[in-house]
C-alpha cells in the first residue's frame, strides 16, 4: 500500500514538471509558413498546412506566383521578430514536435489560416474551420486567385482539385502541379531530384540514383529539388526503386 501511495505522489509530483517542459518559449527561425525552429527544437504548427515554399499559386489575374514563400515570408513580417511560446502536443516521425504557438496572446495557426496562408488541416483539427471559412469569403492571401491545398500539392497529378476564388484558365492544371524550383539546384546541399510519375506519385533521386542524370529538372514536369531525404518523405515522396 505505502509503496503505491508513494508511486501516486511521485507521479503527481512530476506532471506540473512534465507540463512546463512541453513549452518551447522563444523568438523563432522560419522555415515555411508551418515550420519553425526554436534553438534546438524542430516545430510543426499543429492543426494547419501551409503551402511548401516551392509551391505556385495564381493571382487574380492568371499569373504565377511563389504563394509558399509569400507565406513564409508574411509569417516573419508578422510575428518573425517576437518570442513564441509553443505549447507540445505531440512528435511527428520527422522528429518535429507538433505545438500550438501563441506571440504576444496571438494565436499563430489562427492568423495564418485566417489571413489566407494556410488551410485549416481537418484531419487532425476543427479548431480553424471558421477562420478558414472567413479569409475565403475575403479572398485573403492564396484566395485571391487559384491554388491547390498543400497536402494535395505533395502528390499532386491531374485530377487533383483547384481551390480560390477565381475560374482558373486552361493552362491552370500544368502551372500549379508544377513547383517553382528550376533547372538548377537552389544549393550545393539541395541535390536531390523529386518528380512525379505517370501514377501520380511522388518520386526522389539521390545523385548516386541510376536514372539520377535523365530527370529533366523542368517547372513544366512537376519537378523539385530536395534538400535531405527526410525533406522529399516529408513531401510525400517516396525513393526510386532502381
Amino acid at each position: 500500500m505505502r509503496s503505491k501511495t508513494l508511486l501516486l505522489a511521485t507521479l503527481l509530483l512530476s506532471v506540473p514538471a512534465l507540463a512546463q517542459a512541453a513549452d518551447i518559449t522563444g523568438v523563432p527561425k522560419v522555415r515555411s509558413g508551418d515550420q519553425v525552429q526554436i534553438g534546438n527544437s524542430r516545430i510543426r504548427l499543429g492543426g494547419i498546412d501551409a503551402p511548401s515554399t516551392d509551391q505556385l499559386c495564381l493571382n487574380n489575374n492568371g499569373e504565377r506566383w511563389t504563394c509558399g514563400v509569400a507565406a513564409r515570408d508574411e509569417l516573419i513580417k508578422h510575428a518573425g521578430n517576437k518570442s513564441w511560446t509553443c505549447h507540445a502536443r505531440a512528435v511527428d516521425r520527422r522528429g518535429r514536435t507538433v505545438a500550438r504557438c501563441e506571440a504576444d496572446g496571438e494565436d499563430i495557426q489562427k492568423w495564418l489560416v485566417a489571413n489566407g496562408w494556410a488551410l485549416a488541416y481537418t484531419r487532425v483539427s476543427h479548431d480553424y474551420e471558421a477562420d478558414e471559412k472567413a479569409a475565403r469569403e475575403a479572398k485573403a492571401g492564396m484566395w485571391k486567385g487559384a491554388f491547390i491545398a498543400p497536402w494535395d500539392w505533395r502528390v499532386r497529378n491531374k485530377k487533383t482539385t483547384v481551390l480560390g476564388a477565381v475560374k482558373p484558365p486552361e493552362s491552370a492544371n500544368a502551372i500549379l502541379l508544377a513547383s517553382a524550383s528550376g533547372a538548377v539546384a537552389p544549393s550545393p546541399d539541395c541535390t536531390i531530384k523529386g518528380n512525379v510519375n505517370r501514377s501520380g506519385e511522388c518520386i526522389f533521386h539521390q545523385p548516386t540514383s541510376r536514372w539520377y542524370a535523365k530527370i529533366e529538372m523542368k517547372i513544366s514536369k512537376g519537378t523539385r529539388w530536395f534538400c535531405s531525404v527526410e525533406e522529399a518523405e516529408a513531401a510525400g515522396c517516396r525513393e526510386t526503386r532502381r
